[in-house]
């Protein structure tokens, strides 16, 4: 297939991933094929992560500096605590920049949060992305949905990779809302089973807790990697922010945080404790 010029992008565009972790790697791995060259700022960043972006052959640069001058899109790929941070430290790295290049917040955030970095960055320069699904490598599992008025460029960007890229509208704020809705199931649900499961512990009735629910018939889901489960707590708290911006009942996903909270802090080696979910 021919390289075909991109609106307001260059025919082979250098694209700047911050940063190649589990799923940033897979994203950055995706765009190789449309991009000129896919670039990571290696400053600060541990050697497991430099030997991911070496799996996925990405090409280090010194640092944020050197990335966000060169790039002619950055995406974000971050723990959503993180999200606002990173865009602030984007934007002061593109201070005196002229042309500014286009920058996908891909993380799972409010859409209030990706609107605030659209008035940081500029909202014509902001596309909101949503990934649903695991880390891409082969196609037919993870969509990466796209809204902003860049978001038909993005979406161009990865065409025939991995990521199936589909367009929500043309403002900021509906893919994070979509991502934000779905995380009540893939996130808040879970954590509901793993605090059943902790109160029944600690009340000491979880041997009958399990009977009545296979008597009933109740498949209880399998748990996710509590190794995981730091990023969760600022996925619930921006779920949370989203609920709460439409006035609806909050407190599912902000229970949820303090589950994942209390996962991530959890001692494994103490049986005592009813909050050992790890047992």
């Amino acid at each position: 297939m021919p390289d075909l010029p991109l609106p307001g992008l260059p025919p082979r565009p250098v694209v700047g991933v911050l940063h190649p972790g589990v799923m940033g790697a897979a994203v950055g791995s995706a765009l190789k094929r449309a991009a000129g060259a896919v670039v990571w700022a290696a400053a600060g960043r541990s050697l497991v992560t430099s030997k991911r972006a070496e799996i996925a052959d990405l090409v280090g640069v010194p640092d944020l500096a050197a990335l966000a001058a060169r790039a002619d899109v950055i995406v974000s790929v971050c723990p959503p605590h993180a999200a606002r941070d990173v865009a602030v430290q984007v934007a002061a790295a593109l201070e005196g920049r002229a042309d500014r290049p286009l920058y996908v917040e891909a993380n799972a955030v409010s859409p209030a949060t990706v609107r605030a970095i659209g008035d940081l960055l500029g909202p014509q320069h902001v596309v909101d992305g949503a990934i649903i699904g695991p880390p891409a490598w082969e196609p037919g599992r993870t969509r990466l949905w796209l809204s902003g008025a860049a978001a038909p460029a993005v979406a161009e960007l990865f065409a025939g990779s991995p990521f199936e890229a589909c367009v929500l509208g043309a403002e900021l704020g509906p893919a994070s809302a979509l991502k934000a809705c779905y995380a009540l199931q893939s996130k808040a649900l879970p954590a509901l089973w793993w605090a059943m499961d902790a109160a029944a512990r600690g009340y000491g009735v979880d041997a009958a807790l399990q009977g009545e629910l296979e008597r009933s018939g109740v498949v209880v889901p399998a748990r996710p990697d509590p190794a995981k489960a730091w990023r969760w707590v600022g996925e619930m708290e921006e779920a949370g922010d989203a609920l709460a911006a439409l006035g609806l009942p909050d407190g599912f996903s902000r229970a949820a945080a303090q589950v994942y909270r209390a996962v991530a802090d959890d001692d494994p080696t103490d049986r005592a404790n009813p909050w050992n979910l790890r047992g």
